[in-house]
């Protein structure tokens, strides 16, 4: 079974966030909730609380396929400030046989660490000038090698599809979009 690690911080987008999780659960895949800062409680940008499943600092990362970093504010910026976000990034986008995941604003903690160099991808039209070293598509996703890019929100579904396509296959992802009605 394919496993995830969605990270969560304060001030993240929750739709982009949760949208992650739910497919990728009624896929069938293992999902776990990690939040960067000391405790498991999160308050969302729209100041929905949540509990994560664990602290990303105590994750074991070894059997984690894909690790996804949902957009929102100031979320983003905690992400982009975690030595664990860091280190994961680094390390999964170096495995061509890991995942990594960013949507909205998100991507620009990515472009920060250099792993959008010469890379297509896209963000939100407010963070696109952060993408640096990157040919921004202004697509609703793009995935690139092993680097999958959401545009925002409103590609939140098509985003979290394609995360459930890359853990396990069209056929799968399909049958999600046709069960959850959506159209797009």
């Amino acid at each position: 079974m394919s496993k995830a690690v969605v990270f969560l911080a304060d001030g993240f987008e929750e739709c982009e966030g949760l949208l992650a999780v739910d497919l990728l659960r009624r896929a069938g895949c293992a999902v776990d909730t990690a939040s960067i800062s000391k405790q498991r409680q999160i308050i969302s940008s729209h100041g929905v609380c949540l509990m994560a499943d664990a602290l990303a600092d105590e994750v074991d990362f070894s059997d984690v396929d894909m690790i996804v970093l949902p957009g929102g504010m100031p979320g983003t910026s905690h992400l982009a400030g975690s030595s664990v976000v860091a280190a994961q990034c680094r390390a999964f986008a170096a495995d061509p046989h890991k995942w990594v995941a960013a949507i909205c604003a998100a991507p620009s903690v990515l472009a920060s660490l250099g792993l959008l160099q010469g890379r297509n991808a896209t963000c939100h039209p407010l963070f696109e000038q952060q993408l640096t070293g990157a040919a921004v598509t202004h697509e609703g996703v793009t995935v690139d090698g092993n680097i999958i890019t959401g545009r925002g929100l409103g590609s939140a579904i098509p985003f979290a599809l394609e995360l459930v396509k890359c853990l396990t296959d069209e056929a799968t992802a399909e049958k999600i979009r046709a069960a959850i009605c959506y159209n797009g």
